[in-house]
């Protein structure tokens, strides 16, 4: 096989990895919505917290801007998947400031502010890198930090589930949405030779396959217990 065709299947490879991480990440994307549902049902946020969408605010933002020409070649299906994400966070965001008590309003309001003025100094100082290869690593760093961080966010969960033996906490479609995409996009980063997005998204798959592998355990064994008898006889 030539060089072209190789390069060929690489690319259609990688473009076919990028395109079912953009529509595995949309399950992510929608998966707050019940809980939006129940908070515009109540007219009230309850004890929701709105901090997992202002950190996912700031996390789509940093990627988007890594995925842009002006920082790195050829990765505009990162580009398109964080944007998407950071439109679901805005909306979300905004939702949560509409329903949330006083006090709440004005600390999201701050974070948020935090948020855009963070994002802000970013773009603004990676510009001011003459090299773009310097300027690349720089916001690589960033979105590969940040993204490991969202991906280790789910270890409190995966410790909560353990300690319970209940996978209440855990949804299977949010886990399995979480492993599809991170494998989506860890394929995408090898084909396209990028360790800023291959590297954190080995980690999420890891991450993702864990949560399965603790989802289908304990699931099992909760079925296994409800089919014991209740009452034992002893006659």
């Amino acid at each position: 096989m030539s060089l072209f065709a190789v390069f060929s299947v690489c690319t259609v490879a990688k473009d076919a990895a990028g395109v079912a991480g953009n529509l595995f990440a949309f399950g992510l994307f929608v998966s707050p919505i019940p809980t939006f549902r129940r908070i515009i049902r109540n007219g009230s946020t309850e004890m929701f917290s709105g901090l997992p969408y202002i950190y996912s605010l700031l996390n789509c933002l940093i990627c988007m801007w890594y995925g842009t020409p002006l920082i790195s070649a050829d990765n505009l299906l990162v580009t398109t998947v964080n944007s998407i994400g950071a439109v679901f966070q805005f909306v979300y965001i905004i939702l949560f400031l509409m329903y949330a008590e006083k006090s709440k309003k004005v600390r999201m309001i701050v974070l948020l502010v935090a948020v855009l003025g963070v994002f802000a100094i970013i773009l603004v100082g990676s510009l001011e890198i003459a090299d773009i290869q310097m300027r690349r690593i720089f916001v690589g760093f960033l979105s590969c930090a940040s993204l490991i961080s969202m991906f280790a966010s789910p270890l409190f969960i995966i410790k909560l589930v353990i300690q319970t033996k209940s996978v209440e906490f855990m949804p299977f479609y949010l886990s399995l949405s979480t492993f599809l995409m991170s494998t989506s996009f860890f394929l995408y980063g090898l084909f396209n030779d990028d360790a800023f997005i291959y590297a954190p998204n080995g980690i999420g798959t890891v991450l993702g396959v864990t949560q399965l592998i603790l989802y289908f355990y304990y699931e099992n064994k909760s079925r296994d217990s409800s089919r014991e008898p209740l009452i034992v006889s002893y006659v």
